[in-house]
């Protein structure tokens, strides 16, 4: 509402209002009524105005307004949605951006200029990109009369920096003329003289700021990882924005891996045998730093470390490196640093630094929205915050319930992480019938919860106890060491009395459900990684349910296996609600979804635009939508549900399914029975297989569909977008449009090709 709803009543003289309020406010009462419509007709009036201009107007207004302009959209990626519908809405959003309908007529005015197809690449697909004139790199011989001072020298083997970005979007090294097409669908073709290619880097620079190095002690108490994990990861480059419109990015504008030589110091002494770090990377705001001390001190006493202090080299053998005498080695490349040997630091290593994903999944720095009831109670929790731990703000909750019982906002609780800080806690929490707990990370945080192993005769995991109409939520979360046990109120099978008397008690089944939920968070698949990134626990849930009557969802996460113990008996099959997440058991041939000691997992599962490595062993699938089951399912009510537009793997046990692969392809072979009909199929079944970039929790290009991925599942969605977890970045769309755009504005007599470097 623009007005508050008593604006009518204001206007009222007071002696009205007087006479008004001493007969109970009916006349107050009548006008807010009036006032909520007037404000409606007033926005409604406002907004229409507003939709006017491309900057203001509403998203359904967008392809009028292009329309007007002689915008023309793209056949090749696919026709707007059905803007009533949040999918729809969002695909509109992609086909039809908003910033190139706004910079349309600018465009055309800087039609043929190389900038342009730069901020083509930004304004029509929101990716990062870098072009390059082939022709520049051409060796040839120089004339005398008219020497091409930019162009490509011949390799010199002394320019290592050169050298290192050979066949890269920076590269600067001459080559022979390569006479295959740019925009050939096989086997593309770079450096000709009418060649242009866009560079396009398509996963995101993620930012974790003032977090706990990790202590690599198997190596050496000297060593560390910039990564809380143990793993190595390449540091990324935090993008500096472009000095002016006509700049074609370099390394610093662009999330890219930090390579060692772009790291060393432009400037070495000539006495000095080692190059420090380069300014322009390291530094406060840059895209790392490091910290020497500990934060818990009052106060704090963080030390920063000085480029000068920082020498950069190649650390893939922990043992065969010795760092000089007060001075810290970082290698960019693997995340990885070493201090001197008689100089470990006692108080502790902080870092910031960037990594590399494709999407706002599984928790991290970055803006995501924040659901909480309207009356709770909030508890924050940090370094500089009123509770210095997770269980400190948890014992406050519960003092503050036991001594105010009739408090309703106090049956709500919100624990919130403030800081992006490691929480090394053993957590066992208790929820009572219609009480609510959300632990959460604040926005642009990541904080991690680390899990001991604490005792030797009980499972350390982060422990709930819920009972009928509790909800707990964890959002933004990073949780490793251990996995997360919700015990629901039948779990104490041991000390339950099993006769038929208390057996039969409706409590249980008529009871009001609860509630779990997992948003925007981690449970690291097999609890930790090595350095190689590899699970140190691969056969280890991360989730386990014990007797839950209730709901789970799970929502914009990464986590390992599920366990699901559930009486079939006395209890319907667990709903468990995934979407937009990636479910890892580390291993196709290992158990995603299932129960021990049982066939299949008492559960019933909704799964939508997710990833799945792994088996899944179910009771029923209500709906799988457009996802990847990389491993079998074997399903054991198969008259209910629905699959379809997925990717399933062969010799799965599935209810019915619609427009899934490979059974498609396999249905438009034309062939009679005989053994080539099984070649065929065999043959079509390898083509279709789903190929990643990667499939270790923690790499960059985790989850994330090859170029050489089949078309069939790089657009097998329902709405022509890619099957998985990243179904919602819509990047065959956003392909389509950028090349039409970029051949619509190439200079003349120029071929233009995108190049994925990332």
């Amino acid at each position: 509402m623009s007005q508050s709803s008593d604006r009518l009543y204001n206007l009222l003289p007071v002696i009205y209002r007087q006479r008004d309020e001493a007969q109970g406010s009916p006349l107050k009462a009548v006008l807010q009524i009036i006032s909520e419509q007037v404000n409606l007709v007033e926005d409604d009036i406002s907004q229409l105005y507003k939709n006017w201009f491309i900057e203001t107007c509403e998203d359904w207004a967008v392809p009028y307004i292009a329309d007007l302009i002689g915008y023309r959209t793209v056949h090749e990626a696919g026709d707007p949605g059905d803007i009533t519908t949040p999918q729809g809405q969002q695909r509109n959003k992609i086909l039809i951006p908003r910033r190139e309908v706004a910079n349309t007529l600018r465009y055309r005015q800087r039609k043929g200029t190389l900038a342009l197809l730069e901020l083509l690449a930004n304004d029509v697909a929101d990716w990062s990109a870098r072009v390059v004139e082939f022709y520049k790199l051409l060796g040839w011989t120089q004339h005398l009369n008219h020497l091409r001072s930019l162009q490509g020298r011949t390799v010199d083997l002394r320019r290592g920096d050169a050298l290192d970005r050979l066949n890269s979007p920076f590269d600067e090294i001459a080559h022979t003329i390569d006479v295959r097409r740019i925009q050939s669908n096989d086997n593309r073709g770079r450096y000709n003289l009418p060649n242009v290619g866009v560079f396009i880097f398509r996963l995101k620079a993620y930012s974790v700021t003032r977090t706990p190095a990790y202590c690599v002690e198997e190596e050496s108490p000297h060593c560390y990882t910039f990564s809380v994990l143990g793993n190595d990861t390449p540091l990324y480059t935090h993008p500096q924005p472009e000095p002016d419109p006509y700049h074609i990015a370099d390394e610093l504008n662009l999330p890219i891996p930090i390579r060692r030589r772009s790291l060393e110091s432009d400037n070495k002494p000539a006495n000095q045998k080692y190059f420090t770090a380069n300014e322009k990377y390291y530094g406060e705001g840059k895209s790392l730093q490091i910290w020497v001390g500990s934060p818990q001190s009052s106060p704090p006493k963080m030390q920063p470390v000085l480029p000068g202090k920082v020498i950069v080299a190649d650390l893939s053998d922990w043992q065969q490196y010795r760092s000089h005498k007060n001075m810290i080695t970082v290698d960019p490349v693997l995340g990885r640093m070493i201090f001197p040997v008689r100089q470990i630091p006692k108080a502790g290593v902080w870092v910031y630094y960037h990594y590399g994903f494709s999407a706002d999944v599984g928790g991290g720095e970055y803006d995501r929205p924040l659901f909480q009831p309207q009356k709770h109670t909030l508890y924050q929790v940090g370094r500089q915050q009123p509770y210095p731990t997770i269980n400190a703000a948890l014992v406050a909750w519960d003092t503050q319930r036991q001594a105010q019982p009739g408090q309703e906002e106090l049956h709500q609780a919100v624990i919130e992480i403030a800081d992006s800080g490691v929480y090394t806690e053993r957590l066992e929490i208790h929820l009572e019938s219609q009480c609510g707990l959300q632990i959460r990370a604040a926005n642009r945080t990541r904080p991690v919860i680390r899990l001991l192993d604490y005792q030797a005769d009980t499972a350390d995991s982060l422990r709930v106890y819920v009972k009928s109409g509790s909800q707990f939520i964890l959002d933004g979360l990073l949780i490793m060491g251990r996995g997360v046990q919700i015990q629901g109120e039948m779990a104490d099978f041991l000390n339950e009395d099993t006769s038929v008397e208390s057996t039969n008690q409706p409590q249980v089944s008529g009871s009001i459900p609860a509630r779990i939920k997992i948003r925007h968070s981690t449970l690291v698949p097999g609890w930790a990684l090595h350095c190689d990134c590899e699970p140190k626990r691969p056969n280890e849930p991360s989730l386990e349910i014990f007797n839950l009557q209730g709901r789970v969802e799970i929502s914009h996460s990464i986590i390992g296996s599920i366990q699901v113990n559930q009486d079939e008996v006395y209890t319907d099959p667990l709903p468990i609600h995934v979407s937009d997440s990636i479910l890892d058991a580390t291993s196709p041939k290992q158990v995603a979804v299932d129960a021990v000691g049982y066939p299949v997992a008492h559960a019933q599962m909704t799964i939508l635009r997710s990833t799945i490595f792994g088996q899944v062993l179910t009771h029923s699938i209500a709906l799988a939508e457009n996802s990847i089951f990389d491993g079998i399912l074997r399903i054991a009510r198969r008259q209910i549900g629905c699959v379809r537009f997925c990717y399933v793997t062969p010799g799965s046990r599935t209810p019915r399914r619609y427009n899934c692969q490979p059974d498609l392809v396999e249905a438009a072979i034309a062939l009679p029975p005989s053994p080539a009909l099984e070649i065929a199929k065999q043959r079509e079944r390898d083509r279709v297989r789903p190929q990643f970039n990667g499939t270790r929790y923690s790499m960059p290009t985790y989850c994330q569909l090859s170029d050489t991925c089949a078309a069939e599942i790089q657009r097998g969605a329902d709405d022509e977008s890619e099957m998985g977890v990243f179904h919602d970045l819509y990047q065959p769309q956003k392909a389509a449009n950028l090349q039409v755009r970029l051949d619509e504005y190439t200079p003349a007599d120029m071929e233009v090709g995108i190049f994925y470097a990332t």
